[in-house]
């Protein structure tokens, strides 16, 4: 799986899936100045599945009804990164096979997979 981190994205969740191993784009490093649309158009041209905590992505997916790799919003009250890291590695491991062409939400209390 390749990732792009959205600029909302703490630099610890970055670092974090680089340790373990992930092939991840950190949106800061590359311009912090595109448009949600144009960070889009970079995870559809290569094939990533964006990171985000921005849920404007849904309107994009899903009224626009344009096809993404996935997106994983995350929704974590608090905004505690500790507890999104967790949470995250929990969905990788668990849930790796469902995360391709869905925009998959996670929460403290669930996570939803919604097909693209």
């Amino acid at each position: 799986m390749k990732f792009l981190a959205d600029v909302n994205i703490e630099k610890t969740i970055v670092d974090e899936l680089r340790m373990l191993g992930y092939d991840i784009v950190w949106i800061v490093d590359e311009n912090p100045y595109l448009d949600d649309m144009s960070i889009f158009k970079i995870a559809q041209n290569e094939n990533r599945i964006l990171l985000t905590n921005d849920k404007d992505f849904g309107e994009i997916v899903f009224r626009q009804k344009l096809v993404s790799a996935g997106i994983i919003l995350l929704r974590i009250k608090g905004q505690d990164t500790g507890e999104k890291i967790k949470l995250l590695r929990k969905v990788l491991i668990s849930h790796h096979d469902r995360i391709s062409k869905h925009f998959v939400v996670i929460t403290k209390e669930k996570v939803r997979f919604i097909p693209i």
